[in-house]
């Protein structure tokens, strides 16, 4: 009852690797729990600097029941200038409180397990919008560690494509990706200066940047049918927004800190651009077609970071790879 165990960065990482497969159906189950009522997700906090406007600390606690029976807090930090040193942009960590008493029993190096949740939901949305596991061209946009997972995680779910474009403002970068995607993944890849060009005829695209405003507005630059992951949430403007079929993972939460949605509904005045979540679409409340491009755009919900870090607990527990605290409360009896 009183056992504190820690789990790095590198046991979660050997982990997310080993079991990508499940980990978007964990992904797929949450969401579904989430839609059924089974989780609390309350808003995310910022915490933000003024004389640091890009950068920021995001607390996201939640609770999942659907068996989990966990609740918890990511504790996650968003410095873009870390680029600019050649460190990643995010790190983060992962609070797991047991749900009978509230005592915490296991911290997690959290970055791992963010990006797995936020790849898991890319490709799971992929599989269901497309309705299936094939893309003649698939388009990367923003060469980061996000799109390195996303494009782990298609691999991972045995995702037929054709061949992989990437465009990043960052040259050494986008080589960086395309490498990987084509010596560990086996994916034909090749880098695409012009962001146009990129995203023609592209069957799936993946924005994965860290943009703060759209600069993706021009009204053609998607097709109907076409799928887009707006996982950076803030690449498109608010027409192209207007002219889809917008699938989220949460409307409420997707509808602030200006996102792309969030700007169609100032701009607009309401909300008849969303189509519905990812959870409806799967359980067949809702349907896209054809005739207009489809859009994800997930905020990130604190539950499917329970529902990863509950999975990597377990599995760090079971092989011995969990770190115990001994001793870890100082008092376990009120006398």
């Amino acid at each position: 009852m009183y056992e504190f165990s820690v789990v790095g960065g590198k046991t979660a990482r050997e982990i997310i690797s080993a079991s990508r497969h499940d980990i978007v159906d964990v992904v797929r189950d949450t969401y579904l729990a989430h839609h059924a009522g089974d989780s609390v997700n309350p808003d995310s906090y910022f915490l933000r600097f003024p004389e640091k406007p890009d950068a920021r600390i995001i607390a996201l606690p939640a609770h999942l029941g659907a068996g989990a029976d966990v609740s918890g807090i990511k504790w996650i930090s968003s410095f873009p200038a870390n680029i600019e040193r050649g460190i990643p942009r995010a790190s983060a960590a992962l609070l797991l409180n047991d749900y009978e008493t509230g005592y915490p029993f296991a911290c997690l190096e959290a970055s791992q397990i963010s990006a797995a949740r936020t790849a898991a939901s890319a490709v799971l949305a992929a599989e269901r919008l497309t309705g299936g596991r094939t893309a003649g061209k698939l388009t990367v946009v923003g060469a980061g560690i996000i799109a390195r997972n996303i494009l782990e995680f298609f691999a991972s779910r045995d995702w037929q494509v054709g061949s992989v474009t990437v465009h990043d403002k960052n040259e050494e970068y986008g080589a960086a990706l395309v490498a990987h995607a084509t010596d560990a993944l086996d994916y034909p890849a090749g880098t695409e200066t012009d962001l146009s060009a990129a995203l023609t005829g592209a069957d799936v695209v993946v924005l994965a940047t860290t943009a703060a405003e759209p600069y993706i507005t021009d009204p053609r630059a998607f097709t109907p049918g076409q799928v887009v992951l707006n996982i950076s949430l803030r690449d498109i403007g608010p027409e192209l927004i207007e002219g889809a079929y917008n699938i989220l993972d949460d409307v409420e939460h997707c509808m602030k800190a200006n996102t792309s949605p969030h700007l169609a509904e100032q701009k607009y005045g309401d909300r008849h651009f969303v189509t519905g979540t990812l959870a409806q679409f799967i359980q067949g409340e809702v349907t896209t077609g054809d005739d207009k491009p489809v859009i994800f755009s997930p905020f990130g919900l604190g539950v499917l970071d329970l529902a990863v870090g509950l999975h990597v607990f377990r599995a760090a527990r079971a092989a011995g790879e969990a770190v115990e605290i001994a001793d870890f409360f100082g008092e376990t009896s009120r006398w």
